[in-house]
């Protein structure tokens, strides 16, 4: 069955070879008529084979049984050729090739000067061949052409489908570092509860109602939340199996050097004195940066500079180009677009890109007020 694929060239394109097509099929046809009768069958022949062409793309049967008759009656070989190349672009060679041979038999045995044989010195089958080898290349560009269109597209979803991830991974990271703190201050005022309530006797009675209420309540808020979040801790990627709000930036920075990683720390402010959420998305700043300066500039020194509110927290990372050669296994991006989302669920602003010289910076801005004049934002190049 031939192809019916309906793609088509520009339609001024289309007209432009259809016209040019028709004016030398009919020049050949004038030449070849009686004393250059314009009303010969023969013209009116190869105008109507020229026209042809328009249905190759709907109706490529009929294109090819007509421009082969012509071909074999008016000895005119254009219309076909453009029919061959058309048929082997769409990957019909043998049809196009049977059509060819076809051509050249009945031309033989109709015509008696043999018009497709015996007037080109270059032989009957260069131009068929040459048709056929040149839409076998158009056919193989097109396949070349479509399956490198169909990979930049699955690399696109693929890409998509990783950020998208990479914001529930760190959207869930958030809530079982939540569930942390929350619980351990849970723990500590069912604790302070229960202490108070070994000391009702000694107190008004409506006040030690009040601590038992308040023991009940803690208690059961401290179940409700392991209940409903205690099982993200399974589901959060990453290589840290502590809990990152717990651990001081020191403790971190510590680490870093101990890898062989030189540091500049700058750390001001208290972290009491912000929320824990602010605390937890400082301590992941730096140790996202850190860990992508070892990735992607071994042995470059890097800087930080921490600055807790009020009114906001700043976090800024700098690091400089590379002294060592870089893992060419290393790879990155999702780690930003995780911390691009853990600051704006606080209605921050993440900055990252190039800082001059081959280095590469982060800062963040995490307002503690999150009222008017501080909009949510991701700057990113």
């Amino acid at each position: 069955m031939l192809s019916t694929d309906v793609r088509q060239w520009p339609w001024w394109a289309e007209a432009l070879l259809i016209a040019l097509v028709v004016q030398l099929s009919v020049q050949t046809a004038v030449v070849g008529a009686a004393d250059g009768d314009l009303l010969d069958p023969r013209v009116a022949g190869a105008a109507v084979t020229s026209l042809s062409l328009l249905l190759r793309y709907r109706l490529p049967a009929v294109t090819l049984a007509v421009t082969t008759l012509a071909a074999a009656w008016l000895g005119d070989p254009l219309p076909l050729l453009i029919a061959v190349f058309h048929l082997a672009s769409r990957g019909r060679l043998a049809a196009g090739a049977l059509a060819a041979v076809a051509a050249l038999i009945g031309n033989h045995f109709l015509q008696g000067d043999e018009l497709l044989w015996s007037v080109r010195s270059y032989g009957p089958v260069m131009p068929f061949g040459l048709a056929l080898a040149l839409g076998l290349w158009a056919s193989s560009r097109r396949r070349l052409v479509t399956s490198l269109t169909a990979q930049v597209e699955h690399l696109r979803v693929e890409r998509e489908l990783r950020a998208e991830q990479a914001r529930l991974n760190e959207r869930a990271r958030i809530a079982a570092e939540m569930h942390d703190v929350l619980a351990h201050r849970l723990s500590l005022l069912a604790l302070y509860a229960g202490a108070l309530r070994r000391r009702a006797d000694d107190l008004p009675e409506p006040v030690a109602e009040r601590i038992a209420q308040l023991r009940t309540t803690s208690t059961q808020a401290l179940g409700d939340l392991r209940d409903v979040l205690g099982a993200l801790r399974d589901h959060t990627e990453g290589a840290d199996a502590r809990t990152p709000g717990l651990q001081e930036l020191s403790e971190l920075f510590d680490e870093a050097r101990a890898a062989g990683q030189r540091i500049e720390a700058d750390v001001r402010g208290s972290a009491d004195d912000v929320p824990a959420s602010h605390q937890l998305a400082v301590h992941r700043l730096v140790q996202e940066s850190l860990t992508n300066a070892r990735k992607h500039a071994p042995g470059a020194s890097a800087r930080v500079t921490v600055r807790y509110g009020p009114p906001l927290s700043t976090v800024e990372v700098a690091n400089g180009p590379g002294t060592a050669p870089r893992d060419p296994a290393a790879t990155g991006g999702y780690g930003l677009i995780g911390l691009a989302e853990r600051v704006t669920a606080l209605n921050g602003r993440l900055h990252y890109g190039p800082a001059g010289s081959g280095g590469w910076s982060i800062a963040a801005e995490l307002p503690l007020d999150q009222g008017a004049g501080v909009r949510p934002a991701r700057e990113a190049r």
